[in-house]
């Protein structure tokens, strides 16, 4: 994957905040993430750990003071350093007492030859929603339940 970004070929970019109750980041979802990265879907652009303990203090934590480096490190690649010291406490402020975020940002490599052609056209996304998985199960166990009748 390549080690710059330029505006002309960046696909869109997301932030996710993966929230976990408790204080212990474990490496768990570093393998899936590296898997999408592998095969090209997203481009991890930075990636930090949020901690927010039973007074609600806030530390901030790089992946290198982390104890997962060994876990991340390939997934974490080139660290552009997107999120600022600001971004981690708005994340922080919504977070609830005694939890932890890994908060990761990453370009949706899959999608950025069609941004490409939607600017090249003078487009536009104007509109992107993503439906939550609770809705998406109710869905198709509403068509189960039609196909069964």
């Amino acid at each position: 994957m390549p080690d710059t970004l330029t505006a002309d070929t960046v696909g869109p970019v997301d932030v996710a905040v993966i929230a976990f109750p408790g204080n212990q980041f474990n490496g768990d979802v570093a393998p899936a993430l590296r898997d999408l990265q592998d095969k090209g879907t997203v481009r991890v652009l930075d990636l930090t750990f949020v901690r927010k303990d039973a007074t609600g203090a806030t530390t901030v934590v790089e992946l290198a003071d982390s104890g997962l480096t060994d876990a991340f490190e390939a997934v974490a690649g080139q660290d552009f350093d997107l999120l600022s010291e600001e971004d981690l406490l708005l994340v922080a402020r919504d977070m609830p007492d005694s939890s932890s975020a890994l908060v990761v940002v990453w370009e949706n490599v899959w999608a950025a030859r069609l941004a490409a052609a939607v600017r090249g056209s003078h487009g536009r996304v104007a509109s992107l929603q993503r439906v939550p998985r609770e809705t998406v199960a109710a869905a198709i166990e509403a068509l189960d339940q039609e196909d069964a009748a």
